[in-house]
């Protein structure tokens, strides 16, 4: 059975995951391989739901690009609860794409980002995670939020806080999910991209 590798990238929002993603995805392809973009936030269930109701709504599709930064007991709930079943999901979605001829999977945020999402929201450490299919290559671009809020592009609407409280469960989970560390606060695109290369080809 072909094998297919998971490379995933997190980090706060504007650290310049997305176009992390989109180098090394462009990169891999011009060496022949077959790649598909996954995002973990868009694929689960409940986001899912709540891109139904606000396409019902035009002045809330505007604001699709804003991240949640609080949400009620029921909602954090239903992330616990969909989570195994993204997960199953994610599994079966990986056997179509191995049996398509997939070489790589690149995730833009991962079922990681997911939990620490719930976490942020939660405000408390999850006792019990599901099991996750281990990345071949996961890292973690690490970004000072004061740096975030002054880059010249688009600014994270959630603000400083919530940037630095993202960050301190981010850098708690470094241990637990043995992340590859790439810090990017003071380097451009490419420089960090020349990084992101080695770590995937293990150099």
């Amino acid at each position: 059975m072909k094998f297919i590798k998971i490379i995933t990238i997190s980090g706060l929002d504007g650290s310049g995951k997305s176009t992390q993603i989109k180098l090394l995805k462009k990169h891999l392809e011009s060496k022949g391989e077959k790649v598909f973009y996954f995002h973990s936030i868009s694929f689960s269930l409940p986001n899912k739901v709540l891109d139904y109701f606000k396409k019902k709504n035009d002045e809330k599709k505007k604001n699709d690009e804003n991240s949640v930064t609080k949400s009620s007991w029921i909602g954090i709930q239903l992330r616990k609860f969909v989570l195994p079943i993204d997960l199953w999901r994610f599994r079966m979605l990986r056997n179509k794409l191995r049996n398509k001829g997939y070489n790589y999977i690149l995730s833009d945020r991962y079922f990681y980002d997911t939990i620490v999402n719930i976490e942020y929201l939660s405000k408390k450490e999850l006792k019990s995670i599901p099991n996750i299919p281990k990345p071949d290559t996961s890292i973690y671009i690490q970004t000072d939020p004061k740096v975030i809020m002054t880059r010249n592009k688009k600014i994270p609407d959630q603000g400083l806080n919530f940037l630095e409280d993202k960050k301190k469960i981010l850098d708690r989970k470094t241990t637990v999910w043995n992340w590859k560390i790439i810090n990017n606060t003071h380097k451009n695109k490419y420089k960090t991209f020349e990084e992101i290369k080695k770590a995937v080809s293990g150099k």
